[in-house]
């Protein structure tokens, strides 16, 4: 069966069994479907047994024999083995050499149904050592415990909820995700795995899945504080801050000193401008726990760091030495990289921002650059003049929605809050609306136009959205960015919606993307390669669309001229909408609103330049932007 066997490849030892197991009927039976099964378990039933008598198996000890287990069933998996099967097998295999090991009787040829003696002790030291190595911050060696816990006990919730709570601790949240789901599927009254499922969604940036597992939680648990913080977080991002403080706010009120709730406080001030109470809320939970990376990372976004803040510096690289887990230490190291690039230490800020993106990484998912241009490919074929001139009714005739677009980090938030700043005009922040349409309907966006019915109602609905942000305003900004994509697509339906795009220096713009701890559904700015092709796929479509818009729709606003001739280009811009000109829109940091973007400092300050071309101080390290043209 093996030929070789030590500690050193076990893993191997499991992937050269799994790929040994009969997967066909064996040779020389004849057609018959009921003999092939026969046929078939026979020889599987065979393979165990041999498998079981090795020595070489048979010797090892229970640790090793959990290794062995559980790199044979992620094989099985990886051969196509379905998921029940592989949970069969593997029970199988550690049942024979348990049994072997113990002197057990030989087993009957059918399948285990019931863990025996030998599996049920193995399993106890397993559950102990993972605790042990838990408890002490091993969590790497958890894992490895608990894997072989739930190879031997697969359909067992609390070992798969406890396996998830560990691959988190080591930044392996899609196989945590996994094992969560598993356990909430296999108990659906468990609040512990919804809980930690919705943690999982929510550092992925999937804020929707993460309200409604946190709430299945809060169910079960109304009292707990980590998912009511937690809940509170998701709704945050979601735009729904009223809620968020309101649970923020529950917290509070029964545990005064409860760290997250604080920062969470302290997160929502800073949001509508309130930046001396954010500070205090940040270093009021840094005075409960000192060692919060999160509230320590706070700090720097409320104001430019200077070189006096050195303190900062060291207290941060302190945190790190100490160690932390791998989210915890990104938080950190966007702060380090803010601080050192306000201070003008450029190589010590890009090294920082760096470690930032790889360890997020391990968050999401891959970047699919084939998909990108198939999905831009689609747009431009369906969106073309011809098409969209033809639709001569829209959803509606509202001139109420404007649409700031343009890639993240490119002025968008900037030209909202000077909209946002008239007294006929209202921000609604980046709504979802668009983006959950065309997932919704993304199989016919791509192929046609909406029909009419469809348009018709998703104007009413869009509509409805607004005049929640907006009262009476004759204008309502959604800057969500990603909406440059779906150009066509809103025209098809508000045909008078005027959209505004943002063209800033891409460099400038992939750079600052980079610099941000954005979404986790964003995977593209975690790498440089990844942001420079997104770009193109923007540009390309954003060419399209002036292409094919009709004539008055979109007014390009370069950010660098901008910053540097403010009062004509705001006038350009209220004029474009439509709207008499109001001198407040040249003090929009002045506004009180709530700006739920990583703008939120930046527009409260009067207009400055410092973000043009501050890709220059990167050049070195930012080889797959450097071809990037406006």
């Amino acid at each position: 069966m093996l030929k070789w066997f030590n500690v050193r490849n076990i893993t191997e030892a499991g992937h050269t069994l799994a790929d040994q197991v009969p997967q066909s009927p064996v040779p020389g039976a004849n057609g018959k479907q009921g003999q092939l099964r026969k046929a078939r378990r026979n020889a599987v039933g065979d393979f165990f047994r041999r498998a079981g008598r090795d020595p070489r198996i048979v010797g090892l000890n229970f640790i090793k024999r959990a290794w062995l287990a559980n790199s044979f069933k992620w094989r099985l998996l990886e051969n196509g083995v379905d998921s029940e099967t592989a949970n069969e097998w593997t029970q199988t295999l550690v049942l024979e050499i348990s049994r072997k090991k113990s002197n057990s009787p030989a087993p009957d040829e059918s399948m285990p149904t019931q863990l025996e003696q030998p599996l049920v002790s193995d399993a106890r030291r397993l559950s102990a050592l993972a605790d042990e190595s838990y408890a002490r911050g091993a969590y790497a060696e958890a894992v490895t415990h608990l894997q072989g816990l739930v190879a031997i006990k697969p359909h067992d919730a609390t070992a798969l909820n406890a396996l998830g709570a560990a691959l988190v601790k080591v930044a392996r949240y899609k196989e945590a995700e996994d094992c969560f789901g598993k356990a909430v599927r296999r108990r659906s009254d468990y609040p512990e795995a919804h809980g930690n499922l919705g943690a999982v969604y929510l550092a992925k940036g999937q804020f929707l899945e993460a309200e409604v597992s946190l709430r299945r939680a809060l169910k079960a648990r109304p009292a707990d504080p980590a998912y009511r913080c937690n809940l509170a977080t998701a709704l945050l991002n979601i735009g729904r801050l009223q809620e968020a403080r309101d649970q923020f706010e529950r917290v509070l009120r029964v545990a005064p000193r409860h760290v997250d709730a604080l920062v969470g406080k302290g997160r929502i001030a800073a949001m509508e401008g309130r930046f001396e109470q954010a500070g205090a809320l940040f270093n009021q939970a840094l005075q409960v726990d000192p060692g919060s990376t999160e509230a320590w990372a706070a700090l720097t976004g409320l104001r430019t760091m200077t070189s006096a803040d050195s303190a900062w510096l060291e207290r941060a690289e302190q945190m790190l030495a100490r160690g932390i887990t791998p989210e915890e230490e990104a938080t950190l190291r966007f702060a380090m990289g803010k601080y050192c690039d306000d201070v003008r230490e450029y190589e010590r800020a890009f090294r920082n921002y760096q470690r930032a993106n790889e360890l997020r990484k391990s968050l999401a998912d891959p970047y699919r650059p084939d998909a990108t241009a198939r999905f831009a490919n689609d747009l431009i074929r369906v969106y073309t003049r011809e098409s969209l001139s033809n639709v001569t009714t829209g959803g509606s005739t509202s001139t109420k929605p404007v649409f700031v677009v343009g890639m993240m980090r490119s002025g968008t938030s900037l030209v909202e809050q000077i909209i946002a700043s008239h007294p006929q005009a209202a921000g609604a922040g980046e709504l979802s609306f668009w983006n959950d349409v065309v997932g919704k309907h993304e199989t016919v966006i791509r192929r046609e136009i909406l029909g009419e019915p469809l348009r018709k109602q998703l104007a009413e609905s869009y509509l409805q959205v607004l005049g929640h942000h907006s009262g009476n305003a004759l204008r309502v900004v959604d800057k969500a960015p990603i909406n440059s994509d779906y150009l066509g697509v809103i025209h098809s339906v508000f045909p008078n919606a005027r959209f505004i795009y943002m063209r800033r220096n891409p460099i400038d713009t992939c750079l600052s993307c980079y610099f941000q701890p954005l979404s986790p559904t964003l995977s593209y700015t975690m790498d440089l390669a990844d942001l420079a092709h997104r770009y193109r796929e923007h540009q390309r479509l954003m060419a399209h669309w002036r292409a094919v818009l009709p004539a008055g729709t979109l007014l390009e606003v370069p950010y660098a001229e901008l910053v540097s001739n403010q009062e004509e280009w705001t006038g350009q811009i209220i004029d474009f909408l439509g709207l008499e000109w109001d001198r407040r829109c040249l003090d929009f940091q002045a506004t009180p609103r709530p700006v739920m973007t990583a703008s939120y400092w930046q527009v409260r300050q009067r207009i400055y330049n410092d973000s043009v071309a501050r890709w220059r101080h990167y050049r070195k390290h930012i080889g797959p932007l450097l071809d990037l043209t406006e």
